[in-house]
């Protein structure tokens, strides 16, 4: 009889898996590749113990908000919301013109961002990708005035405002803040390392202009640098409370200028103060929530890769 040959060392039939992987190893050894990877416990107490300490200053100013001043003066306080919120938003709108202030601050805090965001994305693609003399120089000063002090230049610009005759009227607050160093410095960075020089260089065969090249291939690009840009600066400009309350009055506030008239008396009310300084975070905080996801999303979709 003729010996059956062996199969050679390694060799399996056609169809059968290897031992120890089943026939679905493949798709499972895919799948691992491919998981998340996930946090244990201690990463999970982490952040929850990072969302408490974050979040409890906003649930305190609601808690206060809606308490009575002598509730807030108890010791130890309350932690719960009171049934006094109403009433001390309806003080917040006796003794402060707050309807008109959240007015005037989205006029100014809208205005400046976008003056910010457009001149910032000009100015940084200028710096990012064109060639002329004295771009590195022009640079440097442009970073360099971020050094300085705003509160050195409040004199001068108070001055400048008074002889063009602004003083009280929201273009004193909104021209000297519509173009930002920071801005510019953010977008150049952005657009240096997100924009190839091969779309430009594309577009110019094409015989666009430099004008055609920013609106057609560097604002589509630029777009999530810009929504990043454009909500740190209304948060800011909204903010904002040293130069609106020197350059504007109580006749025309900002919700800034319009707190500061609040609790006033022989006893501060805080719980008054708490209430419009809830109104006033509101709509900071409704902005994020319509455009944070969007801005997330867009940075994530709008990366370049190498």
């Amino acid at each position: 009889m003729t010996a059956l040959a062996e199969p050679p060392v390694g060799h399996r039939p056609p169809g059968r898996p290897a031992r120890g992987e089943s026939r679905g190893g493949a798709r499972r050894t895919r799948s691992r590749a491919g998981r998340t990877l996930q946090g244990g416990r201690l990463t999970h107490a982490v952040l929850a113990l990072a969302v408490l300490v974050s979040a409890f200053p906003l649930y305190w100013t609601v808690v206060a908000a809606s308490r009575s001043n002598a509730d807030l003066a108890r010791v130890p306080p309350s932690l719960l919301p009171g049934p006094h919120l109403m009433r001390n938003f309806e003080a917040v709108v006796r003794e402060a013109d707050i309807g008109r202030a959240l007015v005037n601050s989205f006029i100014v805090s809208g205005s400046i961002t976008v003056g910010t965001v457009l001149c910032s994305t000009l100015a940084g693609f200028a710096f990012a990708k064109l060639r002329f003399r004295g771009r590195g120089a022009l640079l440097a000063v442009t970073v360099g005035t971020m050094m300085i002090p705003p509160q050195l230049g409040v004199i001068p610009l108070f001055m400048l405002i008074a002889e063009l005759q602004w003083v009280n009227q929201l273009q004193a607050v909104i021209l000297p803040g519509l173009v930002s160093a920071f801005g510019v410095f953010f977008m150049r960075q952005y657009l240096a390392q997100s924009l190839p020089d091969e779309l430009i260089e594309a577009a110019r065969v094409d015989g666009a202009s430099s004008a055609r090249i920013f609106w057609s291939v560097v604002v589509p690009v630029a777009r999530p640098g810009m929504a990043v840009l454009g909500l740190l600066t209304f948060m800011a400009a909204w903010n904002d409370f040293f130069w609106p309350v020197v350059a504007l009055s109580s006749s025309e506030p900002t919700v800034q200028v319009a707190l500061r008239q609040l609790g006033g008396g022989y006893v501060n009310d805080q719980s008054v103060v708490m209430a419009g300084t809830l109104l006033g975070t509101l709509p900071v905080l409704l902005v994020f929530g319509l455009l944070g996801r969007q801005i997330v999303g867009g940075i994530m979709q709008g990366a370049v890769k190498g």
